[in-house]
């Protein structure tokens, strides 16, 4: 401000948000840039949660971190680097620092996995000479989305011995793709009459595998043996070890810059990768001995409620924090009392086009920074952890100081919805929680949108979350 100007009060009392591109420098516009560009690539390779910890585990291990499991001594020293792979599914990792994790850790929680379609245990059939596969829907989709567009095909078998089998096709220059149909608009009145929840039922989400039959002119179903006798030259595997298999389809687009401007990201998977890969990076950024242990946790199933062995729900998380507090269950509690954690997570940003259901005052816009979200759920709150007023005003004045421009977030109008993260199942451990993460379009759609500035200022957001709270 110039020299004896005043002030307006405005400015000072207003919350005022600004477009985050304006009055951006070169050096940061490259930073942007090229956080957004290891973004597209991370996105690229990993289409699954098994796939992101691959791609996780080989980056962790570029950078000096040590996997636990394989230390003999459990002894961590600050400064030291670790990381644990649970099940191939989820991961955590952390940077020791020079105090105690008894005295609280700094937390960063995302989730890996994404809405999807899952081959059912017995999924391979023929009807009329053409083969197809049938799914079973993973999370929160409007399953009119996942018609007639590209789809590929990921996942893994195992056989009775444990040798793991990795699938990957339609992804690379030449790979055939998969699809699943829709009636033509010319016979398809009484499917346009209908609900959108109900024109595509899920049963009917059945994927096109093939139509050319095997030359054995005494099978019954031709063209299903014919990809049979594929699948197994090239994998080994037969019908009976899809049972036990997970395999997912997916879209088989490659991550996009969106607009005349490429000031957009668009790809399949934001939700909720687009803070699993800036939590991660920031982990990775701290090259000096922190004061507070840092802990980055991605986890899996959370488009489902994070039950299962590699969800939020599991004591995954609470066993890690246990060997770094040397397994003393004092200790440990302590830690979680005394611990802060930013639920990384998305959240929907204002749609003007469906403007009707969000709350202009209380949501987060694309192009505005970071979203902190007091509180999820759905209608009174329900399945919300809640952060109280003294964490909130922690994490706004860490963003402060650092010149990190943040907004509110809240998931439209009361009563018209609602989501959840994996905030409440720290904060039931004792940890201040809040949620803070990226403003996405076109949420849980196979193609979804979001800000490169965003993107870089919740990456500088978590950075600071982590050197000061």
């Amino acid at each position: 401000m110039a020299k004896g100007k005043k002030e307006k009060l405005s400015d000072k009392l207003f919350l005022n948000l600004k477009n985050g591109w304006e009055g951006i420098d070169k050096k940061t516009e490259k930073e942007v840039e090229d956080l957004a560009s290891s973004y597209k690539q991370f996105l690229d390779k990993g289409k699954t949660e098994r796939e992101c910890v691959d791609v996780i585990n080989v980056l962790l291990e570029k950078n000096g971190f040590i996997n636990i499991d394989t230390l003999k001594q459990k002894t961590f020293k600050p400064g030291m680097k670790v990381y644990q792979n649970i099940r191939g599914k989820s991961i955590l990792a952390a940077v020791i620092g020079k105090k105690s994790a008894a005295e609280g850790c700094n937390i960063l929680g995302a989730h890996l996995d994404s809405p999807r379609l899952d081959l059912k245990q017995n999924p391979l059939y023929e009807d009329n000479e053409l083969a197809l596969f049938d799914t079973h829907y993973y999370g929160g989709i409007k399953k009119y989305q996942w018609t007639t567009i590209p789809l590929a095909m990921h996942g893994v078998f195992v056989n009775e011995n444990g040798k793991k089998t990795a699938i990957r096709i339609g992804e690379e220059p030449g790979d055939p793709v998969f699809t699943i149909t829709d009636l033509l608009p010319h016979l398809a009145k009484e499917q346009m009459e209908k609900k959108a929840s109900a024109a595509v039922e899920a049963e009917d989400l059945d994927i096109l595998a093939g139509s050319r039959p095997h030359s054995d002119k005494d099978a019954k179903e031709k063209v299903k043996l014919a990809l049979l006798a594929l699948l197994h030259e090239k994998y080994g595997v037969t019908e009976k070890d899809f049972a036990g298999a997970e395999i997912e389809f997916v879209p088989a687009f490659k991550a996009s810059d969106v607009g005349l401007d490429r000031s957009m990201i668009g790809a399949y998977g934001h939700d909720d990768r687009c803070c699993a890969w800036p939590a991660l990076q920031a982990l990775i950024a701290f090259k000096t001995i922190p004061a507070k242990t840092l802990v980055c946790y991605l986890s899996d199933k959370e488009e489902t409620g994070s039950a299962g062995n590699t969800g939020a729900r599991s004591r995954n998380f609470e066993n890690f924090l246990a060997l770094l507090c040397g397994e003393n269950e004092s200790s440990l509690r302590l830690c979680f009392s005394r611990s802060s954690m930013l639920s990384s997570d998305v959240n929907a940003a204002f749609d003007p086009t469906y403007a009707g259901v969000f709350d202009k005052r209380n949501s987060s816009y694309i192009g505005k920074g970071i979203a902190l979200s007091n509180y999820t759920g759905s209608g009174g709150k329900y399945g919300a952890s809640d952060a109280n007023a003294e964490f909130c005003a922690k994490v706004q004045a860490i963003l402060n100081r650092n010149n990190i421009q943040w907004q509110f977030g809240a998931l439209g109008k009361v009563d018209k919805g609602g989501g959840g993260t994996i905030a409440l199942y720290a904060a039931n451990l004792g940890m201040d929680v809040l949620d803070c993460g990226v403003p996405v379009l076109s949420m849980h759609s196979p193609f979804e949108v979001i800000s490169k500035i965003d993107l870089y200022t919740t990456y500088k957001g978590y950075i600071a979350f982590l050197r000061d709270a």
